[in-house]
């Protein structure tokens, strides 16, 4: 009979440094908690229409333009709600009349949901693939948005960011990539995201980094008669952002996390140490993973795997939630897979502030586990 996964205790030195795998909320580097307590006194409770909030926000937008190398022109935009709220802000706001989305998970699946309702909007086009695949970009002259993920978080598939080859806005939805994988910024009109993954912070905010073309557009539609809801509005909040604040009240810890993560991103080498980190610890991961006789990479094409967040399907005999039951009752969490895949597997973030060597641990006490549970 199989051990009680939760009595299982790891030796000590098959404990990761830092447990916390999860692929959104991410781990927050404990630097950046303890800057925040520091803090607190002199920032948590202010007005966020003061300095004190306003230089912080003006650090974000001016770090976000620094790390991704964004071109003249080009703006950092930040709201409430997270990228779900962007989802319904850009129907309003950025969709002209019919976008084209790639279908190739929940979340991808959810902003194809939103303009497809929309009743202002003709039906999308919409291109879709098998969990674990991705479809490819069609270029289409009745289209005038392209939205895809350039990772999608449920399947832990990434993609290319690039253009279909004719003149319509590509919306990118990078809430679990930005900052952990490559992009070309002219490859994007608008690339926006979340900081409770890659950013290493708290949720609660969208940030969408938009190209000039982008920017005609939402003052366009903005000046036409389609109503939005204030708080939807995207020229409102290109007006806000251009002073360094938002429409309505943010969540003061959201930005102090955010500006605290760019820093430490510039401060270690931009995108090329963000990314070359994430790269390590998917080839710690998927090394691990192919060479396992219980254990493989969910997604078939090596070049499809995320380097932000992991898949790993098990044999049948591996019964990967008791594993995770057991990493969990050892400290280490957040590990299990996205719960309407339905699948035996493990999904592992890999974001830059997770340490390399934690993944390798990880894996160990994974073989441990896998043993000490048939």
């Amino acid at each position: 009979m199989a051990a009680d996964p939760t009595t299982v205790s790891l030796p000590p030195e098959l404990i990761p440094g830092d447990g916390r795998f999860g692929s959104g909320p991410s781990k927050v580097r404990p630097e950046a908690t303890r800057a925040l307590a520091d803090a607190g006194a002199t920032f948590l409770g202010t007005s966020h229409r003061q300095p004190a909030v306003r230089s912080v926000v003006g650090s974000i937008r001016a770090g976000l333009a620094d790390l991704f190398s964004l071109p003249d022109g080009y703006e950092v935009l930040l709201g409430n709600g997270g990228s779900t709220a962007f989802w319904d802000a850009a129907a309003f706001g950025l969709v002209e009349h019919r976008a084209e989305h790639l279908v190739f998970g929940e979340f991808s699946s959810k902003f194809a949901a939103v303009t497809a309702a929309a009743p202002f909007l003709d039906d999308p086009v919409v291109l879709k693939s098998e969990p674990g695949t991705h479809p490819e970009l069609v270029a289409d002259a009745t289209v005038d948005t392209y939205a895809y993920p350039h990772n999608e978080t449920s399947t832990g598939v990434m993609t290319d960011v690039h253009r279909p080859g004719d003149d319509g806005l590509v919306l990118v939805d990078a809430t679990s990539g930005a900052g952990g994988l490559p992009v070309e910024p002219t490859h994007f009109d608008v690339y926006y995201f979340a900081p409770q993954k890659c950013f290493a912070g708290d949720g609660g905010l969208w940030l969408a980094l938009c190209s000039p073309a982008a920017i005609e557009r939402i003052e366009r539609l903005g000046a036409g008669e389609r109503w939005v809801p204030p708080s939807l509005s995207l020229p409102i909040a290109l007006e806000n952002s251009r002073l360094d604040q938002t429409y309505n009240t943010p969540a003061l810890a959201s930005l102090f996390l955010l500006e605290h993560s760019v820093r430490w991103m510039l401060e270690q080498g931009g995108l090329e140490f963000t990314t070359a980190r994430c790269d390590r610890s998917a080839e710690i991961l998927y090394g691990w993973a192919e060479a396992s006789t219980f254990a493989q990479p969910f997604v078939a094409k090596p070049s499809e795997r995320s380097h932000v967040s992991g898949t790993i399907d098990f044999v049948d005999e591996v019964d990967a939630s008791a594993i995770a039951k057991a990493l969990r009752a050892n400290g280490v969490v957040d590990t299990e897979p996205y719960r309407k895949l339905g699948r035996n597997q493990l999904r592992i973030a890999m974001f830059p502030a997770i340490d390399p060597d934690d993944v390798a641990t990880l894996t160990h006490a994974i073989d441990y586990l896998a043993e000490a549970l048939r």
